[in-house]
């Protein structure tokens, strides 16, 4: 049975986890062995922080509609319980935008609803 040699594959693997760690520091892309745990954990940070994300942009939507509920005089968990009562489906992302580019409209939004103070 012939020999076989498997230094080709050997370098196109590495050679993809190096390319994969291009922009590390120090060995970490240089060195396959620590690049390619650098690359490991950076896949790993990736996939947790795609989930975490979403958490941190609807924390970031309520903060900022309690801040204008509260200059409106009334209180985030009452303003969107009347949203709920009123019928009205906007997400807490339109909400937020709401706050930041049209406050006019938010203050309406606050009146219809009936809990402006």
């Amino acid at each position: 049975m012939p020999r076989v040699k498997r230094g080709v594959m050997v370098k196109k693997r590495h050679n993809k986890i190096i390319k994969q760690a291009k922009g590390y520091f120090s060995s970490r892309k240089n060195v396959f062995q620590t690049a390619n745990e650098a690359v490991a954990k950076a896949g790993n940070y990736a996939y947790r922080d795609r989930r975490v994300k979403k958490r941190d942009f609807r924390r970031l939507w309520i903060a900022r509609i309690g801040a204008a509920c509260r200059n409106g005089g009334t209180r985030y968990s009452v303003f969107i319980h009347a949203l709920g009562q009123a019928g009205i489906d906007l997400d807490r992302k339109v909400l937020a935008d709401m706050v930041i580019n049209d406050p006019a409209a938010f203050t309406a939004l606050l009146k219809q609803v009936g809990v402006a103070g």
